[in-house]
């Protein structure tokens, strides 16, 4: 790989975010709002009740799929599983040499704690490499770094300054310098499991040479600072402890999170590396790997990182998110029958469902809640007109079961992570969605305006690291 961080968006515009809609998307959303307008000025009833029709069915299917993952996840074989007699009876000197690349941006006060999270790694020093990528214009972090007497497998990496300031453009700056056989990013508050660097390379020296991608799970280590790191840490417990080891048991397309996945470094580079533009680069970048036809994996190890416990920098951080999955949502479906091909049937679906899916019920979920209330509190018939028995059923069905799905989801995770305090927190999951639904349409916002608008999420707000 060349040491362009913007290759992806040079070689294969069509898989980058860098221009946010195409034409053809841009003349297939207008035809579709133009046919709805003409049917609702034709027949109004009948367009609200097609809308309230395929909206529920949405509902419905995610409702299911959000079951079926669960009970996967429950069920089968989900995760690598590396046993402690595998790692303690592995050769030191015949592991891989391991990258590890750190982006660093305004984070000064984390540099000395994770030099030490990191030095708890059970790994050969002489076998790792550790980049540090520091934004040219970061005085502070800069300073922080070279203060310290860094051990000699640390090396600083300067980040020019150019557009666009985004993670994914520092790591492939560090992907072309990096020397190992594998290669894992951590951020900057990460702690993860001493053995994790020995479990994943004997998981990659176990899998077939399909698998280039290991996910290992996240979590938080100040889940009880407050009421929002409590919901928080249920929805991550139920997205990595639930829903993507389901996936990993069907070998399915696994959209990354964006710490602590593993890679084989050449299919990374024959990747081109993660987009610049995608904000959401992470789950792109699983995407990409599926599409490539090849495999990612869940491993079973944890890295702890912190919630985020401050509402205005948690907004701030679900709004890059979402414009980053809404990213990858336009990426890929630019050529529908082309994703469908390279996919196959059910990757394609499970596409569907995890990003699309999910982006509905997040924009659609104001609108439906809206429509309760006014039943409730002022019975409007005009209401009751949109909802013919068989859609009030529906409906029905999906405020009481879909909502129970989710909770269980969120009440399930924390019960298999041990937090049994926590449990309790996922009945009041609802009030969450609400500030998500608040975060989507932030992100849809954004998507127009100021699509590769990195914010920040600053660290070290739940005091030192424990």
């Amino acid at each position: 790989m060349t040491a362009d961080p913007l290759a992806l968006a040079r070689q294969r515009p069509d898989l980058s975010a860098a221009r946010t809609f195409w034409p053809s998307q841009i003349a297939a959303g207008l035809l579709a709002l133009l046919l709805f307008a003409a049917l609702a000025a034709w027949q109004p009833l009948a367009a609200g009740r097609l809308f309230v029709a395929v909206a529920t069915l949405l509902y419905l299917l995610i409702t299911a799929y959000k079951l079926l993952l669960i009970h996967r996840s429950v069920r089968a074989q989900a995760e690598i599983r590396i046993p402690a007699e595998t790692l303690a009876a592995l050769d030191e000197q015949s592991l891989p040499v391991y990258t590890i690349l750190i982006p660093l941006y305004r984070e000064a006060d984390a540099i000395g704690p994770l030099v030490q999270a990191l030095a708890r790694l059970a790994y050969p020093r002489d076998k790792l490499e550790i980049l540090l990528l520091l934004e040219a214009d970061d005085a502070a972090t800069r300073a922080a770094a070279e203060a310290l007497p860094l051990p000699p497998e640390f090396r600083r990496t300067l980040i020019p300054v150019s557009l666009p300031r985004t993670k994914p453009k520092a790591c492939n700056i560090g992907l072309a310098q990096a020397r190992g056989e594998l290669l894992v990013i951590y951020d900057a508050e990460d702690q993860p499991e001493p053995d994790q660097l020995k479990k994943a390379a004997a998981a990659f020296r176990a899998c077939g040479p399909e698998i280039v991608c290991l996910q290992c799970k996240l979590n938080f280590y100040n889940p009880r600072q407050n009421l929002l790191t409590r919901f928080f840490t249920a929805d991550y417990s139920a997205w990595f402890d639930l829903a993507l080891p389901g996936l990993s048991s069907f070998r399915a397309l696994i959209p990354l999170g964006g710490t602590s996945n593993h890679f084989r470094t050449g299919a990374l580079r024959e990747l081109l590396g993660w987009d610049a533009y995608n904000v959401a680069e992470d789950c792109d970048l699983g995407v990409r790997l599926c599409r490539r036809g090849w495999k990612t994996r869940m491993l079973d190890s944890t890295t702890w990182e912190e919630a985020c416990g401050e509402p205005g920098f948690w907004l701030r951080q679900r709004t890059r998110w979402f414009k980053g999955y809404m990213q990858t949502w336009l990426v890929h479906t630019r050529q529908p029958f082309r994703l469908w091909r390279e996919l196959g049937p059910a990757d394609s679906l499970h596409f569907f469902m995890l990003i699309g899916g999910m982006l509905f019920g997040l924009l659609a979920n104001p609108l439906f809640w809206a429509f309760t209330a006014a039943w409730f509190l002022r019975r409007f018939e005009r209401l009751d007109a949109l909802f013919p028995p068989a859609l009030f059923l529906m409906g029905a069905f999906c405020l009481f079961v879909g909502n129970f799905a989710f909770v269980y989801a969120g009440a399930l995770g924390c019960y298999r992570r041990r937090y049994y305090d926590l449990v309790k927190f996922a009945l009041l999951m609802p009030v969450y969605w609400f500030f998500m639904s608040v975060a989507a349409w932030r992100a849809l916002v954004q998507l127009v305006v100021n699509p590769f608008h990195w914010e920040k999420t600053r660290h070290g707000r739940s005091g030192p690291n424990p």
